[in-house]
């Protein structure tokens, strides 16, 4: 492979060649930057190109290694970090024009656990304005496009995240995901996710004014977007470091016991209301199949209270937000994102008052339900959305596409209610009237246990392949 094809990489495979002394920090690095360059014009993934300071950054760790300094499990590593958390020197802008020159003092926990384990933030990525939508565009950095293509949208919030990764913008894109936005982009752009459940990478922004609602402390979580599963395990032990300032982070080690084989996966494709398209269906199949096939026990279940948890939990979420971020979203919103908020309030009636407090309690029985259930299917493997990906835009077409978007994303929000892991993985390469795009099926698993939904990630890779080469191959 020569030094331009570097950006070809896995995160797995850079590590393992910087660390070597195979190549250099600067060479990867510059790779990637070069690759972002390249692909970059199109697709608006990276809002801005830190490409100085990160070959600065790179010189400074190849000097450290040749005078015997230790190298760390992500030595060398491009990666990207998403505009609604704090970089030292930077804006945390989270796509609102008003918050464009908010500078952060200094770095969110995990921007310091990434660099810390030897990774180079090559870039600053796109997010729709306050991070609110399942699509990125906002007026101030404008659309993000997917690499498959124009019938398809970026997802979101983290839509910069996953078109930048899958692109080849480094091997690893930090996104989070308070309803869905590590696992939209997953599905949008055909990368590799886990949501980590509550409490696992520490989480906080020094440039923030006041504290968050407890609804959004307990249902936001901060990730990683990657195009090769097997990256998951590479990088999330260095995410989930521990910060003092995280008061909240639970300090477990990545990997927990060995669990008792073979596992027993729950299997559903259960959608409730939404028809579920031919495609995803052939998308679980084979997920379901490749499960098998690695030595998982897979058993048809009936998912308990799933619907009920998420609405509960999405009006609950909506009537924190619309009484705590109301004012800033009407004053400093565009007119888009302000009917797509009342879409949202029609489609899902905000819990006010005592009904607000009630279905915040009613959160731990919906948890104590999944988590009982949980003791006997570890796994559980669910559709993500019931229908192929949505086109860009879709959910500023009022009642419908707000409904296509979100209304039929009762596996993703459900998941940040109750607080569990889920991961997103790409299992079918569909070609449809309107384009070829991947399809995505969702892995829930035991509090704690995102390490068991990476496993079976890579074993449904394993079967199908990296969405990436596809992709490169029609990117040239």
């Amino acid at each position: 492979m020569s030094d331009q094809d570097l950006w070809r990489l896995s995160a797995t495979e850079t590590v393992a060649a910087t660390r070597a002394g195979d190549i250099t920090v600067e060479a990867s690095i510059s790779a990637a930057i070069d690759r972002m360059h390249a692909v970059n014009p199109t697709l608006n993934a990276v809002v801005e190109d830190l490409s100085d300071e990160a070959m600065e950054r790179a010189h400074a760790l190849d000097k450290a290694r040749a005078n015997g300094a230790p190298t760390g499990p992500l030595h060398g590593v491009a990666v990207t970090i998403k505009v609604n958390v704090d970089q030292k020197g930077h804006a945390t802008t989270n796509g609102v024009p008003a918050l464009k020159d908010m500078i952060a003092p200094d770095d969110a926990p995990l921007v310091a656990n990434l660099q810390n384990a030897g990774a180079v933030v090559i870039g600053r990525t796109n997010t729709p304005e306050f991070s609110f939508r399942a699509d990125t565009d906002n007026p101030l950095y404008g659309r993000t496009h997917n690499p498959w293509g124009p019938h398809v949208s970026p997802g979101g919030s983290s839509g910069g995240a996953g078109a930048g990764v899958m692109a080849g913008i480094g091997a690893l894109g930090h996104g989070n995901d308070i309803g869905g936005s590590l696992r939209f982009p997953a599905a949008a752009n055909g990368a590799v996710t886990v949501k980590p459940g509550l409490g696992r990478v520490p989480a906080w922004n020094p440039s923030q004014k006041a504290e968050r609602g407890m609804l959004a402390q307990s249902m936001s979580v901060q990730g990683l977007l990657t195009r090769r599963a097997a990256d998951l395990h590479l990088a999330m032990p260095s995410m989930i470091a521990p910060d003092a300032r995280d008061p909240f982070h639970v300090p477990l080690p990545w990997r927990g016991a060995d669990a008792a084989t073979p596992i027993k996966v729950g299997f559903t494709k259960e959608t409730y209301e939404f028809d579920l398209h031919p495609e995803v269906s052939l998308a679980l199949d084979t997920a379901r199949d490749a499960l098998t096939d690695a030595g998982y026990n897979v058993v048809e279940i009936d998912p308990p209270l799933l619907r009920e948890a998420a609405m509960d939990g999405y009006r609950a979420l909506m009537g924190e937000v619309s009484e705590l971020m109301g004012p800033d979203l009407r004053a400093a919103g565009s007119a888009t994102l302000n009917a797509i908020f009342d879409e949202y309030y029609d489609q899902f009636p905000p819990f006010t008052g005592t009904e607000l407090l009630h279905a915040m309690a009613r959160r731990s029985h919906y948890a104590r339900v999944w988590s009982l259930f949980l003791e006997e299917y570890p796994l559980v493997l669910t559709p993500f959305l019931p229908q192929p990906f949505f086109a860009p835009d879709r959910d500023a077409q009022g009642a419908a596409g707000v409904r296509e978007v979100l209304g039929s994303a009762l596996w993703s929000y459900s998941m940040n209610y109750l607080g569990l892991p889920a991961g997103s993985v790409p299992s079918r390469l569909a070609e449809l009237p309107q384009g070829t795009q991947p399809i995505n099926v969702q892995i829930v698993g035991q509090r704690w246990r995102e390490d068991l939904v990476v496993d079976a990630c890579i074993a449904i890779e394993d079967r199908v392949g990296a969405m990436c080469d596809p992709l490169w191959d029609r990117m040239g």
